[in-house]
C-alpha cells in the first residue's frame, strides 16, 4: 500500500489524467474529419485534400511544439511546461467547435498541434525525476497506460455525440476541468538543483548537435520508437484498405480499427513497463516488443482472414506489440542530463512523428503499380526496414534503468 501511494504522487496523477486529454484530442480530428468538413460544404475530393491538409498542419504544429514545449520544460520548469500545453490545445478545441471556415480549422489544428506535442514529454520527464529511481518506470507506466485509454474514448465518441463542434467542446473542457483541479504538483527536487546552478545552460536545442555522443543518442532514440508510428500511421489508419486488399468483403471501421489497437496498445504499455521493471532493463523488454511486433506484422500482412472481427484481434496483437510507448520516452528522457532532458523527451517523440512522411512518401511509391503493385507488399517492405533500424538502434544505447539523473549535460 505504502508502495501504491508513493508511486500515485501528483506528478503522477495530473500526468496520467493530461496524457489521457492530450490522446483523446489527438484522435478527436480523425474521428470527425468526415462529419465536420462535410458541414463546412465540402464534399469528394475536396473533402480528402482538406482533411489531409488539416493533419498535415496538426503535424507541423507538432513538430514545432515537440521542441518549444521541451526548451520550455528545461529553462522554465516541468509543471509550467505541462501545464501552458494542456491550456493551449483546450482552448485550441474550444476554438475548433467554433471554427466558420477551413482557414480557422486550420489555425486551431495548428495551435492545438503544439500543445498536444509537449504534455508526454513534460510530464514523463516530470513523472521520472519525482519517483525513486526504481519506481520512476512504474510511474510512467501508469501514466501512459491510462493516457492511452484517452484514444478509445475519442474513438468511442461518434456512437454518443452527433455533433462535432461538441465533440471539440467537450475535448478543450475536459483539459480546463483538469487545469481548474489545480492538483498541488511541485517542480522535481533534480530540476530545483539545477536552476539554482550558475553555469548551467538550460534548454539550448542545438546542444543535441554540437556533440557527437549527444548527437548519436539522440538520433537512435529516436529511430528505437519509429516501428510505433509504422503501425500508427500505415497498418491501423489504412486498415480497411489493408482489407480489402486481403481479399475481405466485410468493411472494416476505420473507428472500431482504433479501439481495438488502442485497446491492445494501453494493455501493451503496461505489459512494457512492468516487463522492464523485471528485467531491470528498458532496452531489453523493447527487443522484446519488437521481436513481438515482427511476428504480428508479419501476420497481419500475410495470414488469410475472413471477416472483420479477425482483423481486429490483428490490431488489437498489432497495438500491444507496439505498446512501448512509456518504456521508449522514458528511455529517452533518461538518456541526457537535466538540463537537456525535457527537451529530449518533447523532441524525440516529434521526430519519430516526423518520420512517419518518408515512411509514407516509400508506402506510396512502393504500393505503385509499376513496383509492388499493393499495399501488402509495399507495408511488408517499409516495416521490414524500419524493424531493423529500430532493433539497430536499441544495441547503440545504453541502458538507463538504474541510471542516476541528478546530473548535467556538458558544454562541450
Amino acid at each position: 500500500m505504502t508502495s501504491t501511494f508513493r508511486i500515485l504522487n501528483a506528478a503522477v496523477i495530473v500526468s496520467a489524467l493530461g496524457y489521457f486529454v492530450d490522446v483523446f484530442d489527438l484522435l478527436l480530428f480523425g474521428v470527425v474529419r468526415v462529419k465536420s468538413l462535410a458541414s463546412l460544404g465540402l464534399s469528394g475530393q475536396a473533402l480528402t485534400d482538406a482533411g489531409i491538409s488539416l493533419q498535415n498542419w496538426q503535424m507541423t504544429g507538432m513538430l514545432i511544439g515537440g521542441i518549444a514545449s521541451g526548451v520550455a520544460g528545461d529553462k522554465f520548469g516541468r509543471v509550467r511546461a505541462l501545464y501552458f500545453s494542456i491550456a493551449l490545445y483546450s482552448f485550441a478545441n474550444i476554438l475548433n467547435g467554433m471554427a466558420p471556415s477551413v482557414e480557422m480549422y486550420a489555425l486551431c489544428r495548428f495551435l492545438a498541434g503544439i500543445g498536444l506535442a509537449g504534455e508526454v514529454g513534460s510530464g514523463v520527464t516530470l513523472v521520472a525525476e519525482s519517483l525513486p529511481t526504481e519506481k520512476r518506470g512504474l510511474g510512467t507506466t501508469l501514466m501512459a497506460s491510462f493516457g492511452i485509454l484517452g484514444a478509445i474514448a475519442a474513438g468511442s465518441l461518434d456512437w454518443f455525440i452527433s455533433d462535432w463542434r461538441v465533440a471539440y467542446y467537450l475535448g478543450g473542457g475536459l483539459g480546463l476541468v483538469l487545469l481548474a483541479m489545480r492538483l498541488g504538483v511541485s517542480e522535481s527536487d533534480i530540476f530545483k538543483k539545477v536552476r539554482m546552478q550558475t553555469g548551467v545552460s538550460r534548454g539550448i536545442f542545438f546542444d543535441f548537435f554540437n556533440d557527437p555522443g549527444r548527437f548519436k543518442r539522440l538520433l537512435f532514440s529516436t529511430f528505437l520508437g519509429m516501428t510505433v508510428w509504422f503501425n500508427t500511421g500505415i497498418l491501423l489508419m489504412l486498415s480497411p484498405e489493408f482489407g480489402v486488399a486481403k481479399g475481405l468483403r466485410e468493411p472494416v471501421s476505420a473507428a472500431t480499427a482504433v479501439i481495438w489497437f488502442h485497446i491492445g496498445m494501453a494493455s501493451g504499455d503496461m505489459a512494457s513497463g512492468l516487463l522492464s521493471q523485471y528485467l531491470r532493463s528498458r532496452l531489453r523488454a523493447m527487443r522484446i516488443f519488437l521481436s513481438l511486433q515482427t511476428v504480428f506484422v508479419a501476420a497481419y500482412l500475410f495470414l488469410p482472414v475472413s471477416n472483420a472481427l479477425q482483423m481486429y484481434i490483428m490490431l488489437l496483437l498489432l497495438g500491444f506489440a507496439g505498446g512501448f510507448w512509456a518504456v521508449f520516452i522514458t528511455n529517452a528522457s533518461e538518456q541526457f542530463g537535466t538540463n537537456l532532458r525535457a527537451t529530449a523527451a518533447c523532441t524525440i517523440p516529434s521526430f519519430v512523428r516526423g518520420l512517419f512522411v518518408p515512411m509514407a512518401i516509400c508506402f506510396r511509391f512502393l504500393k505503385s503499380p509499376a513496383q509492388s503493385g499493393g499495399p501488402v507488399t509495399a507495408a511488408a517492405i517499409v516495416g521490414v526496414v524500419c524493424l531493423a533500424i529500430a532493433f539497430a538502434a536499441s544495441y547503440g544505447l545504453e541502458e538507463t534503468f538504474s541510471k542516476n539523473l541528478n546530473y548535467v549535460e556538458s558544454k562541450e
